[in-house]
C-alpha cells in the first residue's frame, strides 16, 4: 500500500489516502463531500496534478472527507526533512521542511520553525494557553463527573473501599480549576474571548453544552 503522508505532491497524496480509505473513485470522494460542492471531474484533475492550485474551503473538504489532517495533505509529513512541494509559494516559504512547517502551521512553542519577534513569541504562547486550557475543562469536566459518580449513595460499597476518593477527585478537580483561572485570565487580558470557560461554580460553565 503506498504510504500517502510521503508522497511527492498534495494531488498524489489525496489519491494515496483517497485509495487507502477504500474510496474507489474520485466521484466516490465526491459523494462524501455534501452540497455538491467539489465533482468527480475536479477531484480527479486535482489528483492529477491539473488543478494544483486549491482553495482553502476545497482544501478541508476534502480532508474532512477523508478523515484525515489537512497537513498530511499539505505536506509530505513522513518525510519530515523534506521541503515542502507546494505551487507558487515564495522562496521563504518553499525553504520550509515539512516539520518546519507542521510548526509553523500549528503555531506550536517548541516546533522546529523559528519564530523571531515579539509578537510572534506572544501569538503562539497564547495558542498553546488556549489549548492548556481546554485540555484543563476536559479534566475539569471528567473529574467533576467521576465524584457525582463516586458520590453516589448506590456506590457506597465502593466508596467503603477507598473512602478517600472523592476527597482526592475533589483536590485534583480544583487544581484544574485553577489552571483554567490563570490561563483564562492570561488570554482574557490578550483580548480573547474565553467566558464559556469561566469558573464560578463546582462545574464548568457552558461545557457541557458542547
Amino acid at each position: 500500500m503506498e504510504d500517502f503522508a510521503a508522497q511527492s505532491s498534495i494531488g498524489h497524496r489525496i489519491r494515496s489516502i483517497r485509495k487507502a480509505r477504500g474510496i474507489k473513485s474520485t466521484a466516490e470522494l465526491a459523494a462524501l463531500i455534501p452540497g455538491g460542492l467539489l465533482s468527480g471531474t475536479v477531484l480527479r484533475n486535482i489528483e492529477a496534478g491539473a488543478k494544483p492550485d486549491l482553495a482553502v474551503s476545497e482544501l478541508l473538504n476534502i480532508a474532512h472527507a477523508l478523515g484525515v489532517s489537512p497537513v498530511l495533505l499539505l505536506a509530505p509529513m513522513r518525510n519530515p526533512d523534506a521541503r515542502l512541494d507546494l505551487p507558487n509559494l515564495s522562496d521563504e516559504v518553499a525553504a520550509m521542511t515539512a516539520i518546519e512547517f507542521d510548526g509553523w502551521l500549528s503555531g506550536a512553542l517548541d516546533s522546529a520553525h523559528q519564530w523571531t519577534s515579539v509578537d510572534d513569541q506572544s501569538e503562539r504562547s497564547q495558542l498553546q494557553a488556549m489549548r492548556e486550557l481546554e485540555l484543563h475543562a476536559r479534566e475539569h469536566l471528567r473529574l467533576s463527573r467521576l465524584i457525582d459518580l463516586a458520590s453516589d449513595p448506590d456506590q457506597s460499597d465502593a466508596r467503603a473501599t477507598a473512602p478517600n476518593l472523592v476527597d482526592s477527585l475533589a483536590k485534583r478537580r480544583d487544581d484544574a480549576a485553577s489552571q483554567m483561572l490563570k490561563l483564562s485570565q492570561y488570554l482574557e487580558s490578550a483580548g480573547w474571548k474565553v467566558q464559556r470557560w469561566a469558573i464560578d461554580r463546582p462545574s464548568v460553565r457552558g461545557l457541557e453544552e458542547r
